[in-house]
């Protein structure tokens, strides 16, 4: 037998060269930084949780604390954590043969008097709302399945909620993680310091903890960035440091209706990775927020003028006139808005959102007419030519039927019948019914599993040569009348001719 003997550096020893971030990163889940009522959300979880409790799903901004939260729980309960991220392959067959099987098995561990003890594993996805391309190739749907048969506790952890899988996150129950303030990261900040030994001033932590827009993560690696090989750390050293603070298009919209500089406005749209046809498009998107017709009319004039500028740059190729198109449209949009402020929510180009809309009904038309013309054999052009009417009618006439024969879900009967309310309501009470369905299904095949039938007799060569004699369960009383004999040497010219 091998032995390794493994030799293990004592915990008071300073970890050179570590990431501050993974060095320091909270052990229990009362070294959380910030959203308290998150954690105490996931304490009551944890202390309640047994087999059928829904996964949770920790969801946030980056750097607010969800997978630290997820690890620190595990330690404070005695779990032992399994994590899958995006650098893992997370493809259907995969996440079942390891994670499937983690989350329905238990772990045994040592306890205090010498016994082995039942462990429960945690079993944590990380990044849920990044499954994408092949590597991930039928992750969502293995996920679902492990949540379902799951007999250990599981938690899921995204960063934009909108990006999940749907199906995923109506078996979860939600917790929300907010961007920690300031205020709250501060603090954390000081505590490295002095643990590394760094003074920094208190002016210095408050430009980083303000400069991570609510990251803990980024304030870390900024400090770990701005105090390598020193000692001292003052405010007029940590500006190389600072979060990327490059503009988005969301801080380019709110700044045309503040009361911001020109040369502000131009250098914010030179920092997007939009070019002008774009973010004409999302100025035109929100200037109904102005107040009033004439406002809207004036601002209308500056991106009418701003589109003459952009077209003549694509048919021209020649980009340099594109940098009159962003300042006319941003300048004299400025201009309009005069400072009074942004008070609703920033849309998105209504354009994109029609164009969304459009493939999605294209897709539903597509998807209607192949399970018509393949459930009925009626060829796809004469269903567009004419025959789509009498079939709407007919489907109309009994929803419930021709959605369950045809398979419809509640885009494609609501294509046909044009009421959303009553096609969610009938795909809903058919997933019901099938629903159960299955179960007196599985019931049936328990019950059957479970009866142990009698073993056949042992027949005699004679016996074996007679025809088969089907009986009821409750036989007929034997008649006193005999059987008539057969003729000798007679022979049997069909199956059932022996009888």
């Amino acid at each position: 037998m091998e032995v390794i003997v493994v030799f293990f550096k004592p915990s008071g020893t300073k970890t050179e060269g570590m990431d501050w971030v993974e060095k320091y990163r909270p052990a229990s889940l009362s070294d959380i930084t910030g959203n308290g009522t998150a954690i105490r959300q996931v304490i009551a979880w944890a202390r309640d949780w047994h087999a059928g409790v829904s996964p949770l799903l920790l969801y946030g901004k980056p750097g607010t604390g969800k997978t630290s939260t997820a690890h620190a729980l595990a330690h404070d309960m005695g779990w032992e954590p399994i994590e899958f991220n995006a650098s893992d392959q997370r493809t259907g067959p995969v996440l079942e043969h390891i994670a499937g099987a983690s989350a329905t098995t238990t772990s045994l561990t040592g306890n205090d008097d010498g016994e082995w003890a039942p462990r429960r594993k945690l079993i944590i996805f990380d990044e849920a709302d990044n499954l994408h391309g092949s590597a991930d190739r039928g992750g969502a749907k293995a996920i679902i399945g492990i949540i379902k048969e799951a007999k250990q506790p599981v938690m899921l952890i995204a960063n934009d909620i909108y990006g999940m899988d749907k199906e995923i996150k109506t078996q979860c129950d939600m917790v929300q993680f907010r961007a920690l303030t300031a205020r709250s990261v501060a603090p954390r900040l000081r505590y490295i310091c002095s643990k590394e030994g760094v003074t920094c001033s208190d002016g210095a932590v408050q430009v980083i903890a303000e400069s991570a827009g609510g990251d803990l993560r980024a304030a870390v690696n900024m400090l770990y960035a701005a105090a390598a090989g020193m000692d001292h750390l003052d405010e007029d050293m940590v500006s190389s440091s600072q979060k990327d603070e490059r503009s988005t298009i969301f801080d380019l919209i709110s700044a045309l209706f503040q009361r911001t500089r020109d040369q502000d406005l131009l250098r914010k749209s030179y920092e997007l990775s939009d070019t002008p046809d774009t973010i004409v498009q999302w100025v035109q998107a929100n200037i109904d927020h102005l107040d009033d017709l004439p406002s809207i009319a004036a601002a209308d004039a500056y991106l009418a003028e701003s589109d003459l500028f952009i077209g003549r740059t694509l048919r021209r190729q020649y980009y340099t006139m594109w940098r009159y198109a962003t300042a006319i449209m941003l300048i004299g949009t400025a201009s309009v808005a005069d400072g009074r402020g942004l008070h609703a929510r920033i849309n998105s180009p209504g354009r994109w959102r029609r164009m969304a809309t459009a493939k999605q009904q294209k897709g539903t038309r597509n998807s209607v007419f192949k399970k018509v013309g393949e459930s009925y054999h009626i060829p796809g052009g004469a269903l567009r030519e004419g025959l789509m009417t009498p079939v709407s009618y007919l489907i109309e006439a009994d929803p419930a039927w021709y959605a369950s024969d045809l398979r419809l879900d509640t885009g494609e009967l609501n294509y046909f019948i044009h009421d959303k309310v009553v096609a969610t309501e009938v795909v809903k009470e058919l997933v019901r019914q099938e629903r159960e369905a299955g179960k007196i299904k599985k019931q049936k095949i328990k019950m059957v599993k479970g009866k142990n039938p009698e073993p056949a007799p042992v027949l005699s060569k004679e016996d074996a040569s007679a025809p088969a004699v089907i009986s009821d369960s409750n036989p007929a009383p034997a008649s006193d009348e005999k059987p008539k004999d057969k003729k000798a040497g007679g022979k049997q010219a069909t199956l059932f001719g022996g009888f």
